[in-house]
C-alpha cells in the first residue's frame, strides 16, 4: 500500500470539498485529518511504534509542501497522528468544535479530562484562546474528577482554588483589599466561577434582629435560577463561618429570592481548608473553597 499516495489523496478531498461545500469545512477538516493520523500510524508500523517514527513524517511533509502548498508541516502532521490516536474511538470527536481547539487538548493525557474540556467548549460556545486558557489555569483539576457537565449541580462548578486577580499576589492581603480586587475585576471573577453567574452587588446591607450584616457578594446563576451568596475569609475555614453564611442565605431566601427561584447557595471562600469543621455542616447548599492570588 502507498501511504503517502492515500494521504495525499485524502488532504486533496478535504480542500476540494472545503471550497464546495463551506458550511460544514469543519467536519470536513475532522475526518481528513483523523484519516491521515490513522493512515500515518500505520505507515509507521503501528501505535507502539509511531511516536519514533518522526524521519517518515518529515519526508511526508516535505513532499505535501512542495505538491500542495503550505500547512502541512512536520508539526501539523505529528497533530494528525496523536490527533487519531488520542481520538481513535470517532465518537468521541464534537464536530462542533474546530481542528484548532482539538490541537490545543493535544497535550492532554487524561481522557475524563480531554472529554471535559471537548464537553464544555460546546455548552459554553468557547473560542479555541478562552479554551486554551481553561486548560492552562488547571480548571478540571479544581473542580475534582466526579464531574457530569452534561448536567451539572451548583457545587460541580465551584472550583478550588478559586483564582483572584490582584496587583500583587506576592502582598498578604486583607479581607476588604481582596474584596477590592475582586469588584476591580469583577467580570473575570463571574468567569471564573463558571457558567451563569452575575453580579447582584456587593457589600449587600441586611437586617438580621437589632443587628445590621453586609453581605460580602450577591450574585445571580441564571442557569440554576438561584441567588448565590458569597463570603469572603483570609484566613483558615473556622466553624462560626457556616453559622454566618446560613444567616445570611436563609436572609436571602426569606427577603429576596423570588417564588420561582431556587434555594439560595451559599460560598465560603478562604484562604485554607478544614475539612473537619465542613463534617458538620449539614446544609447541601452550603460550599467551601479556598482561592489563591494571581
Amino acid at each position: 500500500m502507498n501511504y503517502y499516495d492515500e494521504i495525499k489523496g485524502v488532504l486533496v478531498k478535504n480542500e476540494v470539498y472545503k471550497k464546495v461545500k463551506d458550511y460544514s469545512k469543519n467536519r470536513s477538516d475532522l475526518n481528513a485529518y483523523f484519516e491521515v493520523g490513522r493512515l500515518i500510524v500505520e505507515a509507521q508500523g503501528g501505535e507502539a511504534r509511531a511516536k519514533y517514527g518522526n524521519k517518515l513524517i518529515k519526508e511526508y511533509s516535505i513532499r505535501l509542501t512542495e505538491e500542495l502548498g503550505k500547512g502541512y508541516t512536520e508539526r501539523n502532521l505529528r497533530n494528525m497522528r496523536n490527533f487519531y490516536i488520542k481520538f481513535r474511538k470517532w465518537y468521541a470527536v464534537r464536530t462542533e468544535l474546530t481542528w484548532t481547539h482539538y490541537r490545543v487538548m493535544l497535550s492532554l493525557t487524561d481522557f475524563k479530562e480531554i472529554e471535559y474540556y471537548m464537553n464544555i467548549a460546546v455548552i459554553q460556545n468557547l473560542s479555541y484562546r478562552e479554551l486554551r486558557e481553561r486548560i492552562k489555569s488547571k480548571e478540571y483539576e479544581r473542580l475534582g474528577k466526579d464531574i457530569n457537565i452534561e448536567e451539572p449541580k451548583v457545587n460541580t462548578l465551584i472550583k478550588n482554588p478559586i483564582l483572584i486577580k490582584v496587583k500583587n499576589k506576592n502582598e498578604r492581603l486583607t479581607e476588604y483589599a481582596l474584596h477590592q480586587s475582586i469588584l476591580e475585576n469583577i467580570d473575570d471573577f463571574l468567569k471564573e466561577l463558571g457558567i451563569g453567574f452575575t453580579f447582584a452587588g456587593s457589600e449587600i446591607k441586611i437586617q438580621i434582629g437589632d443587628r445590621y450584616n453586609y453581605i460580602d457578594f450577591l450574585l445571580f446563576n441564571v442557569k440554576f435560577n438561584c441567588y448565590v451568596v458569597i463570603e469572603l475569609k483570609i484566613t483558615e475555614m473556622k466553624a462560626e463561618y457556616i453559622g454566618q453564611i446560613m444567616k445570611y442565605v436563609s436572609y436571602v431566601d426569606k427577603h429576596i429570592k423570588e417564588m420561582h427561584n431556587d434555594k439560595t447557595v451559599g460560598v465560603i471562600i478562604c484562604r485554607k481548608e478544614n475539612k473537619y469543621v465542613m463534617e458538620y455542616c449539614t446544609n447541601l447548599n452550603i460550599f467551601v473553597s479556598t482561592y489563591e492570588t494571581i
